[in-house]
């Protein structure tokens, strides 16, 4: 038996970088054990993630209700993962779904407030409330180096969509710390990558001591060296695997975009709307190309989990795509077109396939998350098993812009609370803000109301 313990805010350090750790045996106080501090400390994570557009209805819910669903066409990538799922059907974000309100903007933006935002062509917005993962940040983000963290693939749009008198603003974010102030998402992996481990800033560090270019892991290594004389052989493996998931996102991220020769086709005229739009080049290169962006938003989830795992923070959201995002899937097999336009199908029987392909894509990404997040170890469980994850959309098709029954799912059972392995179908416009009070309420927020909520949700929950 050990007598002494580390923190459980013990980071590596070095000029340039922290590293926070993940759990480790040796955090636990001597004389205690393992598994009753785990289930005593058990953290409470949230991790959201957003796509735009919707999705093709008779491909998404399953037909059977209870334990005993088949996977349906779209959510078939999850089947790996069916015993962690909670497929929810029949929510609607009822206080946004009302005459008036047409097109995806009013319906991004309060994706997790509920709320019918202010109607605006100008930076005056109003979303009318916080979202739910910053209440759930403000109650337990002082626990932890970031209280919550934003990723996302499209940059933040400006401007006035015509065809809906709101401004575009709206479309670009779903987390917001108060009414009228989004939380900003970052959208470079190398960025967001940086932000996580480096303590280097340009301009306040001086030039000498720039360990810019140094992999985290060496400038770090002296004193996990120093820490690893101290653990036993479990910990020191679990440092071992923990160190090298942090070089193996430096490696991919060393490796670059490739963006082709894309840039020779912008036209003075795109260039002057760019900057009008304030959209970087190189993001509308990407969005417009057709490059397969799986690897981009696969490195965003890896640090994703990577922030989770190491406790740096409790609480991420991600956005696949901004509202209307047209982003083009020409790297998938029978895909033409952006994804916005593919969405306003139509009934045409070619566009709905597409449309189906876009959405499997989808899910296959939140799969490799899943798998990651099963892969990372919290004593005999893992860190999807302590974890909240929800996967959904502010819309449920495309073409007819309504917010009544969501495509939502559930993954991660956040150490036992939910009864996972169902598909549920709730009564018809059952509050989507019950979904979120319920959620709040099992990771401790101590709250009676959300937005329009009528009560927690029945059936998810453990007894």
């Amino acid at each position: 038996m050990k007598s002494w313990q580390i923190s459980r805010r013990k980071a590596l350090r070095g000029l340039g970088a922290t590293v926070a750790l993940p759990f480790l045996q040796a955090m636990v106080p001597p004389g205690v054990r393992m598994e009753n501090y785990i289930e005593k400390n058990r953290p409470n994570r949230l991790a959201i993630f957003y796509f735009p557009n919707g999705v093709r209805q008779d491909y998404w819910t399953p037909q059977q209700s209870g334990r005993e669903f088949i996977m349906s066409p779209t959510l078939k990538p999850l089947e790996a993962h069916k015993k962690d799922l909670l497929i929810l059907g029949q929510l609607k974000n009822n206080l946004v779904d009302v005459k008036g309100t047409d097109g995806h903007y009013t319906k991004t933006a309060p994706f997790l407030t509920c709320r019918l935002v202010e109607k605006t062509t100008g930076s005056n917005i109003d979303v009318k409330g916080i979202s739910m993962d910053q209440v759930l940040a403000q109650h337990i983000g002082r626990k932890t180096r970031f209280s919550s963290l934003e990723y996302g693939i499209d940059p933040i749009t400006s401007g006035v969509d015509t065809n809906v008198g709101y401004t575009r603003l709206y479309g670009s974010s779903i987390s917001w710390e108060s009414p009228t102030r989004p939380k900003s998402k970052e959208i470079n992996p190398h960025f967001a990558f940086d932000r996580l481990f480096r303590d280097f800033i340009p301009g306040v560090t001086p030039k000498k001591q720039n360990p810019w270019k140094k992999s985290v892991v060496d400038l770090v290594l002296e004193d996990a060296q120093r820490l690893n004389r101290q653990l036993g052989a479990a910990d020191q493996n679990k440092m071992a695997e923990y160190l090298e998931s942090v070089r193996s996102v430096e490696k991919r991220l060393e490796s670059g975009d490739d963006l082709r020769d894309f840039e020779a086709n912008i036209t003075p005229d795109i260039l002057k709307e760019l900057i009008r739009m304030n959209v970087r080049v190189n993001d509308y290169i990407e969005m417009n190309s057709g490059i397969d962006g799986t690897e981009k938003v696969r490195l965003m989830m890896d640090i994703n989990a990577l922030a989770l795992w190491s406790d740096a923070t409790r609480v991420t959201s991600f956005m696949f795509g901004n509202s209307v995002s047209n982003r083009s899937f020409s790297f998938l097999d029978g895909v033409e077109g952006g994804h916005h336009s593919i969405s306003h199908h139509r009934s045409h029987p070619k566009r709905i396939e597409m449309y189906g392909k876009i959405n499997k894509w989808h899910s296959e990404q939140f799969k490799y998350f899943l798998d990651r997040m099963s892969s990372m170890k919290e004593g005999d469980q893992s860190l999807m098993d302590n974890s909240v994850i929800l996967y959904g959309s502010s819309l449920r098709d495309g073409d007819m812009h309504r917010a009544s029954n969501l495509p939502i799912v559930l993954a991660g059972s956040g150490g036992g609370r939910l009864d996972t392995g169902q598909n549920i179908i709730y009564e018809e416009d059952t509050p989507l803000a019950n979904l979120y009070l319920t959620l709040l309420n099992t990771m401790g927020v101590p709250i009676d109301s959300f937005a329009d909520s009528t009560g927690p949700l029945d059936g998810i929950t453990s007894a």
